[in-house]
C-alpha cells in the first residue's frame, strides 16, 4: 500500500521547483526588500483579514469599512511590486486549482454512475 504522505512530499518539493512558484518567490522577496511596499501590502493584507473575520462572524461589513478595504487595495494594486506579486500568486493558484481538480478526480469517478 502507498504512503500517501511521501507522495505528497514529494509533490510539494515538485511544486517548490516550478516556474510559477519560482516565479512568486522572486516577487515576494522584491516586496519584502521595498519599505514601502511591504508597508502598503501588510495594511492591505490587515483589512483584508480583518474583514474576513468578521465575516466568519456573520456580522454586517460597514460601508466605511468596504471604502476603506477598496482604496487600500487600489493603493496595492498601484504599486508595481505588490501588483506583480499579486500577479504571481494568481498564476500560482492556477497550478494548486489544476493539482486540486487532478486529487478529486478519482471521488468524482466513484459518484459518476450515481445520478
Amino acid at each position: 500500500m502507498t504512503n500517501i504522505y511521501n507522495e505528497i512530499n514529494a509533490l510539494e518539493g515538485a511544486f517548490r521547483k516550478t516556474a510559477e512558484f519560482e516565479t512568486l518567490k522572486e516577487a515576494v522577496e522584491v516586496v519584502k526588500a521595498d519599505e514601502e511596499a511591504l508597508n502598503v501590502f501588510k495594511n492591505f493584507r490587515k483589512i483584508q483579514i480583518e474583514l474576513q473575520k468578521k465575516q466568519l462572524a456573520g456580522e454586517d461589513l460597514l460601508e466605511d469599512e468596504l471604502v476603506y478595504a477598496q482604496k487600500a487595495a487600489q493603493l496595492a494594486q498601484q504599486n508595481e511590486k505588490i501588483s506583480a506579486m499579486l500577479e504571481a500568486e494568481m498564476k500560482v493558484s492556477k497550478v494548486i486549482e489544476e493539482v486540486n481538480r487532478i486529487l478529486l478526480k478519482p471521488i468524482q469517478t466513484l459518484y459518476e454512475d450515481i445520478q
